[in-house]
């Protein structure tokens, strides 16, 4: 479904990753982790078409600079882990605007197709006690759960989440990566998430890719990308060793 070469993007004399290469197919889940400053938010911003690269990125065996802006947009869709909401858009409003990138026209009325996207989307995230309410009043889980509907709504095949549950306390991070799991079960769909809880990513993923300093460490399966060695190598830290502490406490 996804196929990344040599995914290079240097600002000025800064490499922010070098010569990155991975797939994905069909029914899996990558998790691409690191430290801070790894590139991770970088690829896949190159992926959605944000950021500017060289190197190839292959969306459904297609250069993905080929497609137009509404082709991609039917393809991959990007949750954030913040959204600006200056307007009390209700919850509702808020979920059909996933449906823009399947409009024939700036004026064009909604079709049956979009209504059935929305509702299905509304259903999927249990929102329909909060239709009619404004994003305005809602908490961060809720604001969260609103613009996935909305992603699920636009119905890509790929997903692809940039710390997605960064700020959420424990049951809405839970939440969102419950839903997200449900989603990937439909056939011909898969995500990339980047995410800094590696307890989260292996709770999850199916693959990852470990990046440092914009440059590959490994990647592949998650269970032989999560070795002690590869973790050490990013980190710099004995993570195995760490967490056995920590998650020791709870014994």
């Amino acid at each position: 479904m996804l196929k990344v070469s040599d995914l290079t993007v240097r600002y000025g004399e800064l490499t922010v990753t070098d010569k990155v290469s991975f797939s994905l197919k069909a029914g899996q889940w990558l998790m691409l982790v690191g430290p801070n400053g790894a590139g991770k938010s970088t690829v896949v911003s190159s992926i959605s078409g944000g950021t500017s690269y060289s190197g190839n990125i292959s969306v459904l065996g297609r250069n993905a600079k080929s497609y137009r802006p509404n082709e991609l947009a039917k393809l991959v869709g990007v949750l954030s882990q913040s959204h600006s909401v200056g307007y009390g858009y209700t919850v509702e409003e808020i979920v059909r605007l996933g449906r823009y990138a399947h409009s024939p026209g700036l004026f064009a009325g909604k079709s049956q197709a979009d209504d059935d996207a929305v509702a299905e989307a509304i259903s999927r995230t249990g929102l329909e006690p909060f239709l009619k309410q404004s994003v305005l009043t809602l908490s961060g889980g809720e604001l969260q759960r609103t613009f996935l509907a909305q992603l699920f709504a636009q119905n890509p095949k790929i997903l692809i989440l940039d710390e997605p549950t960064n700020h959420l306390d424990l049951q809405y991070q839970k939440e969102v990566f419950e839903l997200i799991r449900d989603w990937l079960k439909e056939p011909e769909r898969a995500v990339i998430s980047v995410v800094h809880d590696l307890s989260l990513a292996k709770a999850y993923g199916t693959q990852a890719l470990l990046l440092h300093r914009g440059k590959t460490v490994s990647q592949g399966p998650i269970s032989e990308v999560f070795s002690r060695e590869n973790l050490h190598s990013a980190y710099s830290l004995d993570v195995y060793a760490w967490f056995k502490d920590m998650y020791g406490q709870w014994q």
